[in-house]
């Protein structure tokens, strides 16, 4: 599993590379010292893994993690047991406190070989996106998302019971969805159509299309003749 580690201070960037040395699994393909440098690093080298420090000089690590196009497994390392912690303590795939325990490791370690699933292509499509609203943050399966609102130059996701804006146009995102799954209901609308419960005539010669959770969406009627030909309707 190759594995990223990026922490500004270089003592904390040594222990941890020891530590590793115990999991001969762990490849350190890499270290950045802020997001600014695990950026060009992240997307040249395409880690499983990052292990990733959360106060660094530079740019704010979750508006980093919020730009990449594919978001590795994170583990955090951190000195500081805040609101990151709580926010991210269901949603990363583990966080350590710094002095980093040998077993906390460890147990982090048999984490990520659980959740590993093969790293796709650069053109394939997402299958994880991080999403910050504030001081709210998840690591969001894209199979889990029911719709995409375009607003303006943002996003508005649906999963579960949130909808969060995302600083991406509906245009920049999607390219990168899966098409077979994904379906662009009109200028506004991107649907999953795993979630579609109901599809019914609209006025115009148009859909409406129900999803898991009562959300309706109205498909243009051009989108419609698409969504027909796609379904056999």
């Amino acid at each position: 599993m190759r594995a990223l580690i990026v922490d500004d201070e270089r003592l904390a960037r040594n222990e941890l590379r020891r530590l590793l040395a115990a999991f001969p699994e762990i490849i350190v393909e890499g270290e950045a010292r802020h997001a600014d440098e695990a950026d060009e690093l992240t997307r040249r080298l395409r880690p499983d893994l990052l292990f990733l420090d959360i106060q660094m000089p530079g740019t704010n690590v979750f508006d980093w993690l919020a730009g990449l196009d594919d978001v590795p497994a994170v583990i955090f390392t951190t000195a500081y047991d805040d609101f990151a912690i709580r926010a991210f303590e269901v949603n990363a795939l583990d966080y350590l406190l710094k002095p980093i325990d040998p077993a906390r490791l460890g147990a982090a370690v048999a984490k990520a070989h659980a959740a590993r699933t093969p790293r796709p292509e650069a053109t394939a499509p997402l299958e994880q996106v991080f999403v910050r609203d504030g001081e709210r943050c998840w690591f969001v399966k894209v199979a889990d998302i029911r719709l995409l609102e375009s607003e303006g130059n943002y996003t508005r996701l649906y999963f579960d019971d949130e909808r969060p804006l995302i600083l991406r146009s509906l245009n920049q995102i999607e390219p990168r969805l899966d098409s077979d799954r994904f379906f662009r209901a009109s200028r506004r609308h991107i649907v999953n159509t795993t979630w579609i419960t109901g599809v019914a005539p609209s006025v115009g010669g148009g859909l409406l299309l129900t999803l898991k959770g009562g959300l309706e969406v109205e498909v243009s009627r051009r989108q419609s003749l698409a969504f027909r030909e796609r379904h056999s309707l």
